[in-house]
């Protein structure tokens, strides 16, 4: 039995090292025949010192770096160190990324025709207060023959049911149509069905809507001030019942965004206010002349219980424009946060044992 399992073992591993030289890159030529097998053309051997040259000149086997794991890591810690730097309620705010914090953008949705026409639907926004008209815009380009006017309707996305509907007539404009439908409805999320008669055949346009509840009034702006390193932006607003808000803005120097703002806190019934800040960290060193801005106000209600639905609501569209106090006591000094830092010193050591 000891040499039956000797022998075993000994041929176990003959397998493996055999089959280890076989599928290695220094063997070239072990897998000739096969390929023989099904090609017609001679088969040339490549020599070592080919081999080495084609290695050396390829560029697949160059690695991008000489540890991309560890360059990797060293990036992400980097870019975490230097996140941490600002609280999360006053975050530096790019021009590339202002669109993405804007939240109550309509994307169209553009349905394609055959012979490269197409049908699209445009809305002012996503999000409309109950009350407020639903201005709809569609255009139908393309080598295609449709009538005079488009049929519109509103319907719940889970029963399918109609509540509104109208019809959207020719513009001056070729291929555009336009109408308008109510939004006095329950709130909640909805599905816009637009429809045309395209060469003959009816075609469906179908993009998404919300009906949001009246939450309130914005009542502008109290005077700003310095605290703790903070400009302090206080923002009027009468909820139309208490309960728990978040409000996030954008701020501007001109037309340059600044950073972007956020807060949450009870309200109670009557005017009440909203303490927006922002931290030095986005403020020092900045030659502001003038006047300041914040714009797309948006106002959350937050949910009294689980399952209940986030209420939504929108400052007006020019936002508000304010004098500040004197900056220059602010400071670009990072926020203490232990917990961040500790993290940032973790990924710091695990980038450089990689």
């Amino acid at each position: 039995m000891p040499f039956k399992a000797f022998l075993l073992i000994t041929v176990a591993a003959t397998c493996v090292f055999g089959t280890g030289y076989m599928l290695s890159a220094e063997n070239t030529g072990a897998f000739l025949w096969l390929n023989q097998m099904f090609s017609s053309q001679p088969i040339t051997v490549p020599r070592a010192s080919d081999t080495q040259s084609l290695k050396a000149s390829s560029p697949l086997q160059q690695p991008p770096s000489d540890n991309p794991l560890g360059f990797m890591m060293t990036n992400v810690a980097e870019q975490y160190s230097e996140s941490v730097r600002y609280p999360l309620w006053s975050v530096p705010l790019t021009p590339e990324q202002v669109r993405g914090y804007q939240g109550n953008q309509y994307e169209p949705v553009d349905l394609p025709l055959g012979n490269g026409g197409h049908f699209k639907v445009s809305l002012e926004k996503f999000r409309f207060t109950r009350g407020q008209p639903i201005l709809i815009v569609a255009s139908v380009q393309g080598p295609q023959i449709v009538g005079d006017t488009l049929d519109a309707t509103l319907e719940t996305p889970a029963s399918r049911d109609k509540v509104r509907s109208t019809t959207l007539t020719a513009t001056n404009t070729s291929g555009y149509y336009e109408g308008t439908l109510s939004s006095d409805e329950d709130p909640g999320e909805y599905r816009l069905i637009v429809e045309a008669n395209v060469d003959g055949k009816t075609v469906r346009h179908a993009s998404s809507l919300t009906i949001e509840p009246y939450l309130g009034d914005f009542e502008g702006l109290d005077d700003s001030y310095i605290s703790n390193n903070n400009l302090v932006i206080p923002v009027h607003f009468s909820p139309e019942s208490a309960g728990f808000y978040a409000l996030s803005a954008q701020l501007y120097d001109g037309q340059t965004p600044i950073a972007q703002l956020q807060t949450e806190q009870r309200l109670d019934m009557g005017s009440d206010t909203l303490k927006l800040k922002a931290h030095g960290t986005v403020l020092a060193n900045r030659k502001i002349e003038g006047k300041l801005t914040l714009l797309h106000l948006q106002l959350r209600q937050l949910p009294a219980r689980p399952g209940d639905r986030t209420n939504y609501a929108y400052g007006p569209d020019d936002g508000y424009s304010f004098s500040p106090p004197n900056l220059d006591t602010l400071r670009d000094t990072p926020v203490v946060n232990p917990e961040s830092e500790q993290r940032a010193a973790l990924l710091k050591r695990l980038a450089a044992k990689l």
